[in-house]
């Protein structure tokens, strides 16, 4: 049994209950509270050796806390915990000198060892003043797989250190890369990014340290390259698994020296800059295949952060697309909202192309569809037209009977519902009918017409009626 005491500042009594309970098990006494002001007479008594609160606090926010507990009392670690679960709340943790932040609903294992860390003095050297930005971040998502990402981007914002960031094309690495620029120390300076992949191998090492003229044919004039470009600032190397070996070598001497010179060139630059890698590849394999330097690896790997694909993200698919339909209004298309039906719908999908894919579905749904309100059929039907793999049915349940019973169910109280139930039924189980007639022909009306065993004319009509969207060219 050690000698700590830990308050505990929560106005949720279960939640102090809980982390009460997990805190005396670990051998801490503990002290509770459920508000700044109690949780500030204990600072002013000189009780603690660490506090835990929540952000949300019922007389004050807990993060504006943080500077006056540090001003009172210099060195006492503040853990927050927060339901708040964005990159911008992690990051102003760190920015207002909290010693962990952990995302609601979090481990109590995890807690615990962050206690034990605190009292133990292992408190790493963070900023205290706040640096609060009004700009909106780039990151979207508050999902359970999110967490860790801002947790790990929250702790290097404030360092130099270089970072790796890994996943699937299409998860967003780059806005990670522009995120740890634009909040940390360097986001006065330039912010250059370089594509391996896009860049012809021969021309790789002049991008990067820049050339002299006449330094090979076509150099008719000195020109800077990316290192240099980026002095003061982050210098993004995407797809950076895709480096020839030659140029690997001299970027791991850079690395190591800190200073590069230009093709053709004899004075020596100093690199100032942070850089920040990123590859959907499998590094490991490129280095048991000969393909990929492992020093330059460890060299680049200081920091990693793996984004999650989407579909491991499911929790994060109705924000991400919400914003994508904001954004496609900003660039002068139509507004556009997702019914509840088409949320599930988009959050059932495999979306092999992540983040990327999702934006441009949702672009592509803002452009064509013609009613304000997107509708799971109307989702398919649109995100089916280009011809690719076969688009996931809305989930369905129990026979039509048994379906019908459930709405009836689900939308009838008591009392007599308004006259004209029967049309209104009707309409509810006509458009996802002619919607997915029309997804199941690629929007040939004609087709559909013939599924449906009606005439054209008709089948336009009930388009019409049920503001089913036509697709064009049926």
């Amino acid at each position: 049994m050690n000698d700590s005491v830990v308050i505990v500042c929560d106005d949720d009594a279960a939640i102090r209950t809980v982390v009460r309970q997990a805190l005396l098990r670990a051998g801490h006494a503990v002290r509770t509270t459920d508000s700044a002001a109690g949780l500030w007479k204990l600072i002013e008594e000189g009780v603690g050796d660490a506090v835990v609160s929540d952000v949300i606090l019922p007389d004050a926010n807990g993060l504006d806390m943080i500077p006056l507990i540090h001003a009172k009392r210099p060195g006492l670690p503040v853990i927050v915990m927060s339901a708040e679960n964005t990159l911008s709340t992690a990051v102003r943790a760190t920015e207002q000198g909290a010693f962990d932040y952990l995302p609601k609903p979090f481990d109590l294992d995890e807690l615990t060892r962050a206690v034990a860390a605190a009292v133990a003095g292992s408190r790493a050297e963070r900023p205290v003043e706040a640096q609060a930005t009004a700009e909106r971040l780039p990151m979207i998502g508050r999902s359970a797989a999110m967490q860790d990402v801002y947790r790990t981007m929250a702790r290097v914002v404030p360092t130099d250190l270089t970072v790796m960031v890994l996943g699937e094309s299409g998860t967003g690495k780059e806005l990670v890369a522009r995120a740890l620029h634009d909040l940390g120390a360097r986001r006065t300076g330039p912010f250059v990014a370089l594509n391996m992949a896009a860049i012809p191998r021969e021309l790789i090492e002049s991008e990067l340290f820049g050339h002299e003229r006449g330094a090979f044919t076509g150099a008719a004039a000195r020109a800077s390259g990316k290192f240099e470009q980026a002095q003061g600032g982050t210098l993004f190397l995407d797809e950076i698994g895709d480096m020839p070996m030659d140029a690997q070598t001299r970027l791991l001497r850079v690395l190591q020296s800190g200073e590069f010179t230009t093709v053709g060139g004899t004075r020596t630059l100093k690199a100032d800059v942070r850089i920040v890698a990123a590859t959907h590849k499998d590094l490991g394999r490129l280095i048991d295949a000969g393909q990929f330097r492992e020093d330059l690896y460890y060299r680049l790997n200081v920091v990693p952060v793996r984004l999650p694909p989407l579909r491991a993200r499911g929790d994060d698919i109705g924000e991400l697309a919400r914003h994508f339909l904001d954004r496609a209004v900003a660039e002068g298309l139509p507004r556009k909202h997702l019914a509840p039906d088409a949320l599930a719908w988009l959050a059932a999908q495999p979306w092999p192309g992540n983040v990327r894919e999702l934006e441009n579905a949702m672009r592509r749904l803002a452009a064509l569809a013609r009613d304000e309100v997107i509708t799971a059929g109307v989702a398919a039907m649109w995100l089916a037209q280009d011809g690719g793999a076969p688009v996931a049915t809305p989930a369905r349940g129990g026979s039509l009977a048994e379906v019908v019973e459930g709405w009836l169910a689900a939308n009838i109280g008591p009392s007599l519902p308004p006259d004209g139930l029967y049309d209104r039924l009707l309409a509810e189980f006509e458009r996802p009918l002619l919607a997915t007639a029309l997804a199941l022909t690629r929007g040939n009306q004609l087709k559909a017409a013939k599924l449906l065993g009606v005439n054209r004319n008709t089948l336009r009509k009930l388009l019409t009626e049920r503001g089913v969207e036509p697709a064009r060219g049926g």
